[in-house]
């Protein structure tokens, strides 16, 4: 990994995100990136042979309440101050397509 984020692959990311960003929060977040990944390369030169993957840090099991069935809104309740709808649906303006 490069120690380095730059002007182009921040500008980059901001375009994926589509996100707007100012030549100082362009140079901001390279700075922040740059730590991050820095960290990350600190990180790599530990030794973890012998260490279990695991997808968190405490041994939770099953943490969430149990799925109950319980009252719901009609849909007229639901929608009532949805700004457009067409039936029982919400509508909403278009983002994909042809842009």
């Amino acid at each position: 990994m490069s120690d380095t984020v730059d002007a182009a692959q921040v500008r980059h990311v901001s375009l994926l995100s589509r996100i707007t960003l100012s030549e100082e929060e362009i140079r901001t977040f390279g700075r922040q990136l740059s730590s991050i990944v820095s960290y990350f390369d600190k990180l790599n030169e530990l030794d973890t042979a012998g260490v279990e993957p695991m997808a968190h840090a405490l041994d939770f099991h099953n943490v969430l309440a149990a799925d109950a069935l319980g009252e719901s809104l009609t849909p007229d309740q639901a929608l009532a101050n949805a700004p457009a709808r067409d039936d029982n649906f919400f509508m909403v303006p278009k983002v994909l397509g042809d842009s």
